[in-house]
């Protein structure tokens, strides 16, 4: 989970610092709730705690709900009127694009996604462990 944190972060640095993609309104509100992940689960890591999904999954599953209201709206599903991305840069802005469909919310999706798995996964296994 920290791996994949920390490449998001690194790559949403990356996509707005090298690339000088400006970043649009729902991608600031999706860096927002990765950004802590990165110190979180190397907390974590340093100091391992029972808590961890206590502490994470709020903000794993915010942000996902952010991620995937993105993703709908470059799926076209959800029309652009109803985005908040009403000034600077539109959020269906499309930087880059993979085999037709892997962009930078595709990204984000996905790790959030991984993430929340991982979390779960082992929020199971701790939980297996206690009985």
């Amino acid at each position: 989970m920290f791996l994949i944190a920390s490449f998001a972060s690194l790559g949403s640095l990356f996509f707005s610092e090298i690339m000088e993609f400006v970043p649009c309104s729902m991608c600031w509100y999706q860096r927002i709730f990765m950004y802590p992940l990165v110190f979180i689960f190397l907390i974590s890591l340093l100091y391992p705690d029972d808590k961890l999904f206590k502490y994470s999954f709020i903000l794993v599953f915010i942000g996902l709900l952010f991620s995937i209201y993105h993703n709908l709206l470059m799926w076209k599903i959800i029309p652009e009127s109803v985005v908040p991305c009403k000034q600077g840069v539109p959020c269906s802005t499309e930087y880059i694009q993979f085999l037709g469909f892997i962009n930078i919310p595709f990204l984000s999706l996905v790790s959030y996604l991984s993430i929340l798995i991982l979390l779960i996964i082992g929020q199971k296994k701790l939980n297996n462990k206690g009985k």
